[in-house]
């Protein structure tokens, strides 16, 4: 095992008597120099640090920070070498041609500095213009030389090295620091010449911006409204919209801060009419309509709405022409800002539906939205602008742009006939719906063609249309119901009687309730009451619903020739109400067999409340107590999920029914501990858990 060292204490822990910091750790560091020699080597040894640092920085650093620290300890006389030859020396080495540090302007800046520090004003022009001469892109320089001339009082020399800057063509901040300067020293006209020179060599929107807020801060208002009025034409015939927008903008501007609000509402509504950039024209439509809130009327705050919102729906169909809720928007704003200018109104309308949707759109859902496109263009075409020939057109091409083989729009064929009968063409009209129910054979083409030639007095066409419609769909209830409705109205009671016994005898029918239920009536109507009680009968033979059930049997109540219930004589009662009641006491002996499916016992409960009432309704002929024996009471239960075979676990709660006439004795024995156990309940008795 081995042996742990001995912690080290420290015996002596008082302060020590001389206290070291670092400002003593940094004095011991320096070096003390006696006499001139030693002051000339360790001279010499900065040197050689720093050219070391030079060539190490101009073979990937940052050689013009070293070269500046370099020849500002040269320049310094209190820790360099106060030798400002060697500091010029430095800098000429540094700005030679082909040295890294050539191309920074900021070695040329220091280098002015320097000399102008130790006044040489002459050589510190030299130094800037050597230096403008060979970055005369760079900005720095030129006002670093403006900003000498300037301290020196050398007006006129400034004056040529803005001139000169001038030469290369600038951006604008030159220009507008050459025109403040002239500013500074009382000289509006040379101010005034140099904005001009400025738009000259550079005609764009914010230079004439700038020479108008001199002229107005100057009080020329004339004078800017000229600049403003000469520039609009020059950017105008040089093509340049967003340029030209930026500029009427600042113009309508000024005009309202001049209190000229009909000079800016022009300028604002000239520039709209040029179509500027989205942008651009949203920005100018917004400023026109909060003019017009502060100095218009109604109608010019309505007219800058309807300009506003007009740019916004086009934008929208422009960025995305499938939007059809954008068509619609704008076209409703055209029809109600333009409804004289039927053109206009059509051109748009022409625009929208040329949009037709892609044919990833195979769905006809896609399609709803653009077909009511054509739907509008049409009653536009026939109600406003009533050119019935233009309407029959927008319906021909609307009806050749849908893809018939995949779906059709049964609307659009019976709109486009209605058109050619309210024009008194029924032939064409009825060519248009016979290629319709060939193309695109629907139920609802066929309904409005038989209604439209029923209207005519066509029965014969009636006829034919409504067999070919049982053709085309054998399955559709209402084709049948309507062909029957169809006979009824014209009297032919057999050949309806025919037709509703070809509709009960179909093998399927998508809503057979509804033809069963209208048979029934028909016969009842024609006061045939033995079929009807056959057709009872044979429905009972194919469904035993309840309401079929009930059904019967309040046709059995109400069975006689006036279809008034418990009418005629005591014979007659007597009849009815027998044969009610024994349509109920088949009804229930059928859903008794069923005990095991709960909800035939629903059912069962249901059909002994409809049995009750009307056994109550039937008066002194009803047998009250006989239905009362079998009425039931709703209990609730448990059953396990288990037994249910779905891998549930735990139990649930459901409402059963206990009837009156059940004589299974296990069953009675429960019923009668449960009933006990409610009457005790029941009896003010308080059950604790």
């Amino acid at each position: 095992m081995a042996m742990l060292a001995n912690p080290r204490r420290v015996k002596n822990k008082a302060p020590a008597p001389v206290q070291l910091t670092a400002e003593h750790l940094i004095q011991s560091k320096k070096r003390r120099i006696v006499d001139a020699d030693e002051l000339a080597e360790h001279q010499l040894e900065r040197r050689a640090r720093f050219e070391a640092i030079v060539r190490r920085a101009s073979r990937g650093g940052d050689a013009s920070a070293a070269w500046i620290r370099y020849a500002r300890w040269e320049e310094s006389p209190g820790g360099g070498s106060g030798d400002p030859a060697r500091a010029r020396s430095v800098y000429e080495r540094a700005l030679a041609g082909g040295a890294p540090a050539y191309r920074d302007h900021g070695v040329w800046i220091k280098y002015a500095q320097f000399e102008a520090r130790s006044g040489r004003v002459g050589h510190a022009r030299n130094v800037l213009d050597r230096a403008v001469a060979i970055l005369r892109r760079v900005d720095r320089i030129w006002l670093e030389y403006l900003r000498m001339e300037e301290l020196l009082g050398a007006t006129d020399n400034a004056r040529v090295v803005f001139d000169r800057w001038m030469e290369w063509c600038p951006d604008s901040a030159a220009w507008q620091a050459y025109a403040a300067f002239e500013l500074r020293h009382g000289e509006v006209d040379r101010a005034r010449a140099v904005y001009e020179r400025h738009v000259a060599a550079r005609p764009r929107a914010d230079a004439f911006i700038r020479f108008t807020e001199f002229e107005t801060k100057q009080k020329n208002l004339d004078r800017a409204r000229s600049v403003y009025e000469n520039a609009e034409s020059l950017l105008a015939a040089a093509g340049d919209s967003d340029d030209t927008a930026l500029l009427l903008a600042a113009f309508a501007d000024f005009e309202e801060r001049c209190g000229e609000p009909d000079r800016a509402r022009a300028i604002y509504q000239h520039a709209l009419r040029g179509e500027p950039p989205e942008p651009r024209a949203e920005e100018m439509r917004e400023k026109l309509l909060s003019l017009e809130k502060r100095f218009g009327d109604r109608h010019a705050i309505e007219d800058s709405i309807v300009t506003k919102r007009r740019s916004q729906y086009e934008h929208a169909v422009t960025t995305n022409p499938l939007c059809y809720d954008a068509w619609f928007d704008l076209i409703r704003l055209e029809q109600n800002a333009n409804a004289g200018d039927a053109n206009q109104i059509r051109d748009l309308y022409k625009r929208a539906v040329s949009n037709v949707p892609p044919p990833a759109a195979a769905e006809k859902r896609h399609w709803w939205w653009y077909i009511y496109l054509w739907i509008n263009y049409a009653l536009f075409e026939e109600l406003d602008a009533e050119d019935v020939p233009r309407a029959r057109d927008v319906y021909r091409e609307c009806l050749k742009t849908i893809p018939h083989k995949k779906f059709s729009f049964s609307k659009i064929w019976v709109m486009a006939a209605e058109l050619e009968i309210r024009d008194k063409n029924l032939a064409t009209a009825r060519r248009l719906l016979g290629n319709a129910i060939g193309v695109a054979p629907r139920p609802k083409l066929f309904r409005r063609y038989i209604e439209i030639e029923l209207l005519l007095g066509n029965v014969d066409r009636c006829r034919i249309l409504s067999q070919k419609f049982i053709e085309h769909a054998p399955s559709n209830s209402h084709a049948w119901r309507s062909y029957a409705a169809l006979e009824k109205k014209l009297g032919e009671t057999d050949r309806a009687r025919f037709i509703y016994d070809l509709a009960v005898a179909q093998p399927a029918l998508d809503a057979p309730e509804l033809v069963w239920t209208e048979y029934i009536q028909f016969e009842i109507d024609a006061g045939e009451l033995d079929r009807a009680r056959q057709l009872y009968e044979r429905l009972l033979g194919k469904t035993q619903h309840l309401n079929v059930w009930v059904s019967y049997a309040e046709f059995e109540a109400m069975a006689c020739s006036g279809g008034a219930a418990i009418a005629g004589n005591a014979a007659e009662k007597a009849e009815r109400v027998r044969r009610c009641r024994a349509v109920f006491r088949r009804a229930d002996e059928h859903f008794r067999g069923c005990a095991d499916d709960l909800a035939m016992k629903e059912a069962r409960a249901k059909l002994l409340q409809e049995w009750l009432a009307k056994e109550a309704a039937f008066g002194d002929l009803g047998e009250v107590e006989l239905v009362e024996k079998k009425t039931p009471r709703r209990v609730k239960r448990k059953r396990s999920l288990l037994a249910d075979g779905n891998g549930g676990e735990g139990s649930e709660e459901f409402f059963d029914y206990i009837f009156g006439d059940e004589d299974d004795a296990t069953a009675a024995a429960g019923f009668k501990l449960l009933k006990a156990a409610y009457e005790w309940k029941n009896s003010g008795h308080v059950i604790t858990y």
